[in-house]
């Protein structure tokens, strides 16, 4: 134990008093004389290989290109705002009718479309699957058609598709669905 004491203290102060050349490290394998004249740190990662240590690099500004995408001009004789509380919903509005829904959407592109009215029953086990009802593209500034068939004074919502709005440059889906709220036929 007394040994081991003596040999850490002559290490100690070995290296205090001879840095790498007491440890038998010529100039060659500390690294360059004029980096380490300048004051650099380095770090041992290797067995006898210098390393500088980690700082911080600043890089060269350039100029990153935008993506910038294009929609095609709004057509001045559609006059009818249609809001769109979020960003991927068809804004859609419903006018009941006897047994009926007359519903009535902003076309989006040439795309086709489906839509169907669910009813808002609760039913006990597996929900039935919404008969959709498919919508060919719209010619003017909106599409409307009507869903009919329905119990009237029952709750249903109204659900919107337009599966073929293209896509953005990120791969995700342009404008695609749109729901109502509540609404009962007469």
């Amino acid at each position: 134990m007394r040994h081991t004491r003596i040999a850490i203290a002559l290490a100690t102060a070995s290296l205090a008093l001879g840095g790498c050349a007491a440890l038998g490290l010529d100039e060659s394998t500390a690294g360059d004389s004029a980096t380490a004249a300048e004051g650099k740190q380095w770090l041992v990662v290797d067995a006898g290989k210098a390393t500088p240590s980690p700082g911080e690099t600043t890089g060269k500004a350039i100029a990153t290109p935008e993506v910038s995408l294009s929609l095609p001009a709004p057509d001045p004789s559609c006059t009818k705002l249609w809001p769109r509380t979020e960003p991927v919903m068809i804004p859609v509005e419903v006018t009941p009718g006897a047994g009926s829904l007359a519903v009535e959407w902003p076309t989006q592109g040439l795309s086709d479309y489906k839509i169907t009215a669910v009813l808002q029953d609760l039913v006990v086990g597996a929900q039935p699957e919404p008969v959709w009802i498919p919508v060919p593209p719209g010619k003017g500034c909106s599409v409307s058609t009507t869903i009919s068939g329905l119990i009237p004074g029952e709750a249903y919502i109204v659900w919107l598709d337009a599966p073929n709005t293209g896509r953005e440059v990120d791969g995700t889906r342009r404008l695609y669905s749109g729901r109502s709220g509540v609404v009962y036929p007469q």
